[in-house]
């Protein structure tokens, strides 16, 4: 749960705190655990929801939220040979901006729709979509600099 906490906020005493508020949240809450699904992914939506109103209430780099900046999302690009090493993508991956960062975390490693993103980040489906083309294009362009 730490890693899933750290990926979005990026900061390892915020994250240690926000995953122990949520661990505090879900015992104080626990009669509300209705076994709708599995008690670990309940509890996974309990740290993701408050890692990200950290995030929105500490409002670093956000990208304004505009139908207007909305971008139709790339084909897949070819990937067979990615030179970079899992330690060069992590370190990327953290030097996105937060609004990037949190909807590539969440869509790529947390493994949420575009949709549920959208919900859980007060955003729409398409603007979801948009800020998770900017990030992988912007988490390219950051790896191509470190390549250099």
């Amino acid at each position: 749960m730490f890693n899933v906490c750290y990926r979005i906020i990026k900061d390892e005493p915020s994250a240690e705190d926000v995953l122990q508020e949520s661990f505090i949240n879900a015992f104080k809450n626990l009669e509300n655990y209705r076994g709708d699904a599995a008690f670990g992914a309940w509890l996974k939506r309990i740290v993701v929801n408050k890692a990200i109103t950290h995030i929105s209430r500490n409002r670093l780099e956000r990208m304004p939220v505009d139908e207007r900046f909305d971008i139709i999302e790339d084909a897949e690009e070819d990937l067979r040979e990615f030179p970079f090493t899992v330690e060069t993508v992590r370190e990327a991956i953290l030097s996105l901006p937060d609004g990037y960062r949190t909807v590539l975390s969440l869509y790529l490693l947390e493994g949420y729709d575009h949709e549920e993103i959208g919900q859980v980040l007060g955003i729409s489906e398409s603007t979801s979509k948009s800020q998770f083309s900017r990030a992988k294009k912007k988490l390219l362009e950051i790896l191509n600099d470190r390549m250099q």
